[in-house]
């Protein structure tokens, strides 16, 4: 059952989402207001054409603190941006599109892909993608979705 147009989806400062069309169908995201675009851990970043297109192919760990799931992906590349990290490092990085399901809704965000290995959270959520759709209550933590370790593993 959806929302109406104008009701926002309450969330908490980490929420379980999904990317179907990286066939990612958990992950924990850490929402992150300071940032503009949502950000993606990706490792084995490597451009490629494909089909006659400029694609990006990487890989992910989806789950915290585990590195023996790793889904492979290839996407077009929608744009190249530099970033600055929050260590204030600037880098280029690849942004892609994909579909972002958060609770019962769907939407379209644009991601950057960067090497978020020593960091927490595999998935930053920007304000871009965040927009009119959310309120954040910041003292609240899962509040669309909650997965046991186990039924998490189970996913993959």
């Amino acid at each position: 059952m959806g929302r109406k147009r104008e009701e926002k989806i309450p969330i908490g400062w980490q929420e379980w989402i999904s990317l179907p069309n990286l066939k990612i169908p958990a992950i924990k995201a850490k929402i992150d207001t300071g940032a503009k675009t949502s950000s993606l851990h990706a490792f084995k970043i490597k451009p490629i054409i494909k089909d006659k297109k400029d694609c990006v192919s990487f890989s992910v760990h989806p789950i915290q603190r585990n590195k023996t799931i790793s889904v492979s992906c290839c996407c077009p590349i929608f744009d190249v941006r530099s970033v600055m990290s929050s260590n204030g490092h600037v880098e280029e990085r690849y942004v892609i599109q994909s579909v972002l399901c958060l609770g019962n809704e769907k939407w379209e965000i644009e991601i950057t892909l960067s090497d978020r290995d020593p960091l927490r959270f595999r998935m930053l959520l920007g304000r871009e993608a965040l927009d009119s759709k959310v309120v954040i209550d910041p003292s609240k933590a899962l509040l669309t979705q909650k997965y046991p370790q186990n039924k998490v593993l189970h996913l993959y």
